[in-house]
């Protein structure tokens, strides 16, 4: 299967409960208002929690002539119910003085049709049972949502780490189900529990308290002040209080507190029978008062932004499903008959579009190919070549399509010899980066009959140019014309835009430009960014790292290929020509605004967004620039922007590697380990280390930062990566 059990759970029970948890959600934000607005009536007094029973009962008293009961609700509101001429009346009082506030609380038509809405439908017990079951379902959905977050996340550890943007539905899926999660699950069991108690499921146990009217004593009579009880027992732990129908002695007060229910003699004061309320009691109370926010204005809110939630996640959750690319898989030929056999590990599907197209190019070469999931991996008869296109999931784990992938290898050892590449799927803002693809091809490659062409090629953020640039060599090897066809993703691209080039600064020994282009249109990218650029109809875009140097000024820096289409296109514009491009927001490499110490590290042409992030450095952090070329000529292509920056303060130091100026090679992972102090301060200090360039270049780097810091600061290096302390962008 494509999708795991826990997602296709998460979907059922969403789709099974959305119209109910949609009217619940509605009407809850309703009556989340409610509460609120009875909190903010003027009838509660400052400091009148502090008064004792025998002080309010006093003021009360002192004036009304017959005072039936005092009342104190969770809002703090004291109300008393006493005769006046004749006739019974309710109202706020002020406990101080006794003077009466206002009247009882009604409730408002609106909210007493959300009230019946949210309970029953207005179907009475089919309806209640419905809201109740829809509860239930939200139990569900929460708990396969915290597996689904978790395993995204890459465990419960990183369950609340920085989520990778991808697109906007997915995104803000994960992050609004994060911040809801702890209010939609106290909603969804305080549901099903009252659900529950309406339906006598869970017994409602009431407190029952016995009168021994024989040992009744009359003396010795005491004023009601003096009663210790009265005394002793703040206003804020009363619920409510009976005054006597009458003055026999076998009449009494009936008082109920915050935790417990007792009788007083109303003439001696002694406590007469006495009982704490039950569990279930006690547990209903705080049910109604979690499930309703009564009393307090912050729990409201919480429920009413958790109640919001609820429509927004389903919404973003349908849109994030019905984009998810389906994944029927056709073959022309069966797995025993094929030469070529394609197998995929896709967590969403998205992988598969790319294998799809592998695959229909094969055919169209006349060549045998099947195309299956890494959990079809079996017995193929007459496999001569095994391509294997896989992404990874959350902390390097296998997708679901992928998960028994290595075991089936163990079991099915194939008859004859077979070549194999490994292509890894991935984000390299996420720890682990194709990790999977890696633990596959060491699987593959112990093998007795297994020949590795090539290492594990790797692909960042579904890029479609390194895929194809992988192909083009595999392909190659192959002896096959393959040209593959660009599948169709969604992009977070801009509308085109018009530039005009300014300026062209060149190093021909080096075979590399910096392109000067001015913005026409007004779009605003920041450095990091990327520049999509098509060199001719029908071409695939090639996309560029961005340095914006000033407000309508962009840098990209180019390594111009003997027959690379796109490099030699943009080397042959000249002064003034115009240029139509897209932007493309790569917001996870973006400069850090809260970084006080930044590390940038960079080879070849990776320098350019890092130009542009240094002129936009206006408040001279401290920023340290590694930068790995081959000869000190490449330099001279950067020179002006690095020393001006260094001068302006913009930039506290730059190192450099050069690979072929001396007998023994120096990359950039080298200086590392000699200025690992440095980079020890900067995870500390929640810096940044922002590296951009070659894949290849990536990997050595993060293992060295890997090893630092496991061996200095006893954390795994995905600890700060999920924390956005080290950004990448690596083609």
């Amino acid at each position: 299967m494509i999708v795991s059990v826990w997602r296709y759970s998460h979907l059922l029970f969403a789709i099974a409960s959305s119209i109910f948890l949609l009217i619940a959600s509605i009407t809850g934000v309703i009556l989340a208002v409610e509460p609120i607005s009875n909190k903010i009536e003027p009838y509660s007094i400052s400091g009148a929690d502090e008064l004792s029973l025998a002080e309010t009962l006093e003021n009360i008293n002192t004036k009304y002539e017959e005072v039936l009961a005092v009342t104190r609700d969770r809002n703090g509101f004291v109300s008393a119910t006493v005769i006046i001429d004749g006739k019974n009346e309710e109202f706020y009082i002020d406990p101080f003085t006794g003077d009466k506030l206002g009247s009882p609380i009604q409730k408002k038509p609106l909210f007493q049709f959300a009230t019946n809405l949210h309970r029953s439908l207005f179907l009475k017990s089919t309806g209640r049972f419905l809201i109740g079951f829809a509860s239930f379902l939200l139990i569900l959905i929460s708990i396969s949502g915290i597996v689904l977050i978790a395993k995204r996340q890459g465990g419960y550890k990183q369950f609340f780490a920085p989520v990778v943007r991808e697109n906007f539905s997915q995104y803000n899926h994960v992050v609004y189900a994060r911040f809801s999660l702890i209010p939609l699950l106290v909603l969804a069991i305080t549901g099903v529990y009252l659900s529950l108690l309406r339906f006598d499921i869970i017994p409602d146990s009431q407190v029952s308290l016995q009168v021994d009217f024989d040992s009744i004593q009359e003396e010795p009579f005491k004023e009601y002040t003096e009663f210790d009880l009265f005394k002793n027992t703040p206003l804020s732990e009363l619920r409510e209080l009976e005054y006597p129908f009458s003055e026999f002695v076998e009449d009494y007060y009936i008082i109920r507190l915050r935790d417990r229910e007792l009788y007083l003699n109303q003439i001696t004061g002694d406590v007469l029978a006495e009982e704490k309320y039950p569990t279930v009691q006690v547990i209903s109370s705080w049910a109604t008062v979690l499930h309703t926010g009564e009393g307090s204005i912050l729990w409201s809110i919480v429920l009413g932004l958790g109640s919001l939630a609820i429509p927004f996640l389903t919404v973003t959750g349908f849109i994030v499903y019905f984009k998810r690319p389906k994944t029927k898989i056709k073959n022309e030929h069966s797995k025993n008959e094929s030469d070529y056999v394609i197998l995929v590990g896709t967590e969403g599907g998205t992988t598969l579009q790319f294998a799809q197209e592998l695959h229909k190019q094969l055919l169209l070469s006349g060549k045998k190919s099947h195309l299956a999931l890494m959990n079809e991996y079996s017995h193929f008869n007459k496999m001569e070549h095994l391509v294997v296109i896989t992404a990874t999931y959350g902390q390097g784990e296998a997708p679901a399509s992928a998960e028994k992938f290595i075991q089936l290898v163990k079991k099915n050892q194939q008859k004859q010899a077979f070549d194999f590449s490994v292509v890894g799927f991935g984000s390299t803002a996420y720890p682990n980066f194709c990790q999977f693809a890696y633990e596959t091809h060491e699987a593959l490659k112990a093998l007795n009959n297994s020949i590795a062409i090539e290492e594990v090629f790797t692909v960042n953020d579904q890029s479609f140019e390194s895929f194809n640039n992988w192909c083009s060599v595999w392909s190659e090897k192959m002896g096959l014309p393959i040209h593959l066809e660009k599948p169709k993703l969604v992009t977070s691209s801009k509308p085109a835009s018009t530039f005009k080039v300014i300026h062209k600064a060149e190093l021909p020994e080096d075979d590399t430009f910096l392109l000067s282009l001015k913005n026409l249109n007004g779009s605003k990218p920041v450095s990091g960014d990327l520049l999509s650029v098509v060199p001719a109809k029908g071409e695939r875009e090639r996309l560029y790292s961005i340095g914006k140097v000033n407000t309508d000024t962009l840098l990209i820096s180019i390594r111009r290929h003997e027959k690379g289409l796109c490099s030699n296109y943009l080397h042959q514009l000249e002064h003034n020509e115009k240029l139509t491009a897209t932007i493309v927001n790569n917001r996870n490499f973006h400069f850090p605004k809260h970084s006080k110490k930044t590390v940038f590290i960079a080879t070849g042409t990776g320098i350019g967004p890092f130009l542009g992030m240094m002129q936009e450095n206006i408040k001279r952090k401290e920023i340290h620039l590694y930068w790995g070329a081959r000869t000190k000529d490449a330099f001279n292509l950067y020179k002006d922007y690095i020393e001006t920056a260094l001068q302006e303060g913009k930039l506290t130091d730059f190192k450099t590697a050069y690979s072929r100026q001396q007998s023994e090679k120096i990359y950039v992972q080298h200086l590392i380990q000699r200025d690992k102090e440095l980079f020890l301060e900067v995870l500390k200090s929640k810096g940044c280390i922002m590296i951009c360039g070659s894949i290849a270049m990536q990997k050595e780097v993060l293992q060295e930062l890997q090893e630092l810091s496991n061996k200095y600061l006893g954390k795994d290096l995905s600890h700060y990566q999920n924390r956005k302390q080290i950004k990448m962008d690596c083609y």
